[in-house]
């Protein structure tokens, strides 16, 4: 079966900088979008950022010139940069996949099959 693994998440201060990663198994990662999603307490998850399996980028404005998503499809991984952090960046990230035959708009999470368990991230003021 499919299994998404997040990795990285911890508590910063604001201004520094994490490393999320996402080791995917069950699938054949290279066919398939991959999407970072967080959710703060008291919200609705919302898009941060996916990269096709063309490795086209899409970031959320708030995360833009900050954040950075990558993949490595001979390791199955795809990692999320977060530069520059801020207090509001403070939410569960999740890692999220999306067959490439999949429709809908890469920002909507109804596009995604396949989550995983979500990592915490903390920024403290």
């Amino acid at each position: 079966q499919v299994q998404l693994v997040e990795s990285g998440g911890g508590l910063v201060q604001a201004g520094g900088s994490l490393r999320l990663s996402c080791a995917a198994s069950g699938l054949i990662f290279s066919n398939y979008v991959m999407g970072w999603f967080r959710q703060a307490p008291g919200k609705e998850r919302e898009f941060v950022a996916t990269i096709t399996w063309t490795a086209t980028t899409f970031y959320a404005d708030s995360v833009k010139g900050r954040f950075t998503v990558s993949r490595d499809n001979a390791k199955n991984t795809v990692s999320l940069q977060l530069n520059t952090l801020k207090p509001d960046d403070t939410a569960v990230y999740y890692c999220a996949a999306s067959p490439s035959y999949n429709t809908g708009a890469y920002t909507h999470d109804s596009r995604y099959d396949y989550w995983g368990q979500g990592t915490q991230v903390t920024v403290s003021s």
